[in-house]
């Protein structure tokens, strides 16, 4: 047991520096010239040849040299060796043996002296390539061995053949590997059948399930290329059933091999499993909008507000202002900013979006060209709950935002909106709607009387998976601490996108289109919150956790409203961005309306403040809220 921990160690370490490998090779050399003497002429004959093989190494040890520093033969991890550092070998030394031959011939010219003949330096090129070549082999084998030996490994399956095969080699070089291959996956049927790496490749087609459980699968790696196969939730599904782990594996390539990379893979997630097709930007109109400018961006340390912050620091603008009410949050941003952007100017200031006065402050000492408004309570129970919060923050904080832009003569002002504005159910999303109600008027109004070049664009969309407050995160919480898993209903969908694609619409959104519009996204098919909640449970691992159903909660609909239908939208060139065909308002006759909500809500009377928010946007219907009063009395 103790050799095993010795050997282990030994194995489980870079402990050989690239001058002891050099080292190692040249030694290997020069015994090789010796060998090949003895082998030719005999050990009593070899012994009397000194000087011979003096000259001998002379020359032949100088062009190793050489050609083991051009090629790079000792710089790799010997525990990592591949084919292409056999191939580097082999290249070196047949270079250096082909110029000592050349020596050879030219010796008894230039020289009086003896040199090696050609068939010294053929046996010795023999001995050495197979002494190199095997040792590495030999050393990459007793790795394997003494990592894997002792531990519980899971048997696996590797989705993909030729990219396959290098992320098998990568994990198989690992200390920390705990993945046994058994077998790959191919939908190539040229492949089918055939052996890779002492296992068998097996067709994706309906006998794979059979073939999973009869090699007790417990993981199934997905390389790269088959990436798209997840989006396939039934091969997903099928895979968790048979309870399988799923991990997507990372690109692999020799060089990252050879740096001592980590094949890492990572657990499936279930934003892995939307189902959706990736988005197509067009860059140049984006980068036309946001390269050179200075990008003011609200609610900053939200997950919105950073992933936009990411995606525009992309785009090279000259400064971000970077605003947010929550300091930690805020402070983070900061340090991720100095870690990957630290060429960017981005301020990061602390500050309220509904204090005029300080956002004034701001306009005017950094002039923004784009605003990215993103700033917003926006959880629904929480605003049932503190009516006049989601009045004065939401409503007046854009409010605020936007007379500003207009009065310091911003490019585009980009608003982040809700599909709950649409027919509202609840005080957060009708505080929603008006805020698109009041940038749309404000919008007309300076296009008509053309005192402004602001461009007012509202992007709407749905839920966001792993954002702030999501059910994603929740559930996560939730299954790590064993259950239960809470779901409002059994019955309750949503519509998902991801963070990074939301933010990539709301780029593209914003680089688009006239003033005023108020663009909505593609959300796909929407998503039974049950099954979500089964498959993040099935992803875990887990088969202990319970799903318990709690209820609706005030303001929730059962249903969302569909966001994108022909009847309702207007197509854009971007064929996952519409344009929405929504009421429009007078600017002076909303612009007293939202001052005397404003005002009123500081009087802290919810019910009072809910019949103005009726008022102004009819179709607010409360749903399973003590609102619903007021509908009934009207």
């Amino acid at each position: 047991m103790k050799e095993n921990g010795f050997f282990r160690k030994i194995f489980s370490s870079r402990i050989l520096p690239s001058w002891t490998i050099l080292l190692f090779d040249l030694i290997i050399v020069v015994i090789s010239v010796v060998l090949a003497y003895i082998i030719r002429f005999g050990l009593s004959s070899a012994v009397t040849m000194g000087a011979e093989m003096r000259s001998t190494f002379l020359v032949v040890i100088p062009l190793n040299l050489l050609f083991f520093r051009v090629f790079h033969t000792y710089s790799n991890i010997l525990r990592l060796s591949s084919f292409v550092d056999v191939m580097h070998i082999f290249v070196a030394l047949t270079l250096s043996y082909f110029f000592a031959a050349g020596v050879s011939l030219l010796w008894p010219i230039l020289f009086t002296s003896t040199f090696a003949s050609l068939s010294v330096l053929m046996i010795s090129y023999v001995i050495c390539f197979m002494v190199l070549a095997t040792s590495r082999m030999i050393i990459k084998m007793l790795n394997d061995h003494f990592n894997q030996s002792g531990k519980e490994l899971l048997n696996t399956y590797i989705y993909g053949t030729q990219v396959g095969v290098d992320i098998a080699k990568s994990l198989r070089a690992e200390a920390g590997n705990r993945f046994r291959i058994v077998g790959f996956v191919a939908d190539n049927p040229d492949m089918f059948g055939k052996v890779l790496m002492g296992v068998n490749v097996y067709p994706n087609d309906e006998t794979l399930i059979d073939r999973i459980r009869r090699d007790r699968v417990d993981a199934f790696i997905v390389s790269p290329v088959k990436a798209e196969s997840l989006k396939d939730t039934r091969f997903a599904d099928l895979l968790l059933k048979e309870n399988v782990q799923i991990f997507l594996a990372p690109e692999v390539s020799d060089d990252w091999q050879k740096s001592g990379h980590r094949a890492t893979v990572k657990e499936v997630q279930i934003e892995d499993l939307l189902g959706r097709d990736p988005i197509k930007l067009n860059m140049r109109e984006i980068a036309s909008h946001l390269e050179g400018k200075r990008v003011l961006i609200t609610g900053a340390a939200g997950s919105i507000g950073s992933e936009i912050m990411r995606q525009v620091a992309m785009f090279n603008p000259y400064q971000m202002i970077l605003i947010d009410d929550a300091e930690t949050p805020l402070h983070d941003i900061r340090l991720e900013l100095k870690k990957r952007w630290q060429e960017i100017d981005a301020p990061t200031i602390v500050a309220n979006i509904t204090n005029k006065a300080r956002m004034r402050a701001i306009f005017d000492e950094y002039r923004p060209e784009y605003v990215f408004h993103a700033a917003a309570y926006k959880h629904v129970p929480m605003m049932e709950d503190n009516v006049s919060e989601a009045i004065q923050n939401n409503v007046l904080g854009t409010k605020v935002l936007a007379d500003l832009a207009v009065e310091y003569r911003v490019n585009r002002f980009v608003m982040i909106s809700t599909d709950k504005a649409v027919n509202p159910s609840n005080v957060m999303g009708c505080s929603k709607r008006i805020c698109e109600i009041y940038v749309q008027a404000l919008a007309r109004k300076i296009q008509k009387d053309k005192s402004a070049p602001t461009q007012f664009i509202t992007t709407r969309f749905g839920n966001v998976l792993g954002s702030n407050g999501s059910v994603i995160p929740l559930f996560r919480k939730q299954i790590a601490a064993g259950g239960p898993v809470t779901v409002t209903h059994p019955e309750i969908i949503r519509y998902f996108m991801t963070i990074p694609e939301a933010c990539q619409l709301v780029l593209e959104a914003g680089s688009m289109g006239k003033s005023g519009e108020i663009y909505i996204f593609d959300m796909g098919k929407p998503v039974k919150i049950v099954d979500l909640a089964k498959r993040m449970i099935q992803l875990s691992g887990r088969n202990d956790v319970k799903i318990e159903f709690t209820g609706l909660r005030h303001g929730e609909k059962l249903y969302e409203e569909l966001l994108a239908t022909k009847e309702n939208t207007k197509p854009t060139s971007h064929d996952k961005i519409m344009i929405a065909s929504v009421r429009e308002y007078d600017y002076e006759d909303v612009n007293v309306e939202i001052e005397t909500l404003i005002q009123d809500s500081y009087q802290f009377d919810p019910m009072r403040t809910v019949g103005q928010m009726k008022d102004l946007v009819p179709e607010f219907k409360s749903l399973n809220s003590r609102y619903s009063i007021l509908d009934d009395n009207r």
